[in-house]
Order: structure tokens, then sequence, then C-alpha cells
């Protein structure tokens, strides 16, 4: 019994769907798995697209997150049109040591065509290499205003709490927006039903009393 239940309750958990988008090496990998598990990893030999699926506290609320880790085999192969009908959000990642990967950032949001209304978030990965730095973090900002969407520069090998947060801030993003749009479908449900109701009471307020 007590297991049907925990059964229950898990499904009962609000979703959210996540894409990692960027060029090879950016450290989409190494971001994701410091959110998911707090340790950071250097290396890793994905030859495929990755999937994770993770229950993080949001705000008090249990969310069931799934990631889907794209692994583009070159600067060329930008994501298709299933991962933006996938996704409930994107990351898209760049190096800010490489401007080919800032480069391509731009490229993959053009060709992802999303609607309007799909949160986005720009994380320029690899702050703590600065010396190295190719991308100046106001060109971060350009092209997040350009994007209309949250911009932040972390870096996922010294950084816990600031990866984390980029996660959740983009997911809170996802959740106001099924609010939004929940209240917009009941009110175009129940909007007629209002306005009669509204122009009744108030028809009948205005007749002459006996």
């Amino acid at each position: 019994m007590a297991s049907r239940g925990l059964r229950r309750k898990k499904s009962s958990l609000q979703e959210v769907k996540l894409a990692v988008v960027g060029a090879p090496s950016v450290g989409k990998s190494a971001l994701t798995v410091r959110f998911l598990t707090k340790r950071y990893i250097g290396e890793y030999d994905h030859q495929q697209d990755c999937k994770y699926k993770h229950e993080v506290l949001l705000d008090g609320e249990p969310i069931l997150f799934e990631i889907l880790d794209t692994c583009p085999k070159s600067l060329e192969e930008l994501p298709g049109s299933e991962v933006a009908a996938w996704a409930d959000a994107l990351f898209l990642v760049y190096s800010i040591t490489d401007r080919a990967s800032f480069t391509y950032v731009r490229r993959a949001r053009q060709s992802l065509q999303l609607p309007p209304d799909v949160p986005l978030a720009l994380v320029g990965n690899k702050a703590d290499m600065v010396h190295l730095r190719q991308v100046s973090g106001e060109e971060g900002e350009i092209l997040a205003k350009d994007f209309e969407c949250t911009f932040k520069e972390v870096a996922a090998a010294e950084q816990v709490s600031q990866v984390g947060e980029v996660f959740l801030e983009v997911s809170r993003e996802v959740l106001a927006l099924r609010r939004r749009c929940k209240h917009s479908l009941l009110d175009r449900m129940l909007g007629n039903k209002t306005a009669r109701a509204y122009a009744r009471g108030k028809s009948d307020s205005a007749l002459p009393k006996e």
C-alpha cells in the first residue's frame, strides 16, 4: 500500500525538461553533472546525446528534472527541431575562452526556430579561465538582450551554488509560464460566463426598488 502511494506521489510531480545546447568541449556535461550531483568531472567522452533524470526541491516544491545533454560532433552540427519540440527551456552554453563556441550558440538559436515564449538562458562557462578569455562579458550581455533571455558567466570547475541557481532560475520561468497559460485558459473558458453573470448582476441592481 505504501509503495503504491509513493508511486502516485512521484507521478504527480511537476516535470521540467531542459536541453543544454552548445559547441563541443564548452563544458555542457560538466555543468549538468555539477547541478545534478554537485561534483565536478572535467573530461567526458560522449558519442551521443545523454538524458538525465533527477528530483530537486525548488522553492519548497519537488520537481522532476529531465535534462538533455546534447552532443554535436562538430561546429557544423546544429541542434534539430526535435530538441526544440522536446524541451520546456534551453541552455545555450559557450566557453568564454572559445570565440567559435560563442558564434555557435547564435547559429544554434537561429536554427532551433523556437516559439517566442520558450525560456532561455545564455551561459558563459569557464569563467575561472579569464587569462584565456576570448569573449567579453559585455558581448554575452548584448547577445542575451538579442535573445531576450537571462545571462550568466559561471565556472563549472569551481562553482556549485552559482551553477545550480542558473538551472533553477530558468526552471522558475518554465513554471511561471505554465501558471500564466493555465490562468489564461481558465479566463477564456470562464470569461463569457463571468461577463454574463456580471451583466445580470448589474442590470438587476439597476431595477427600481418596490
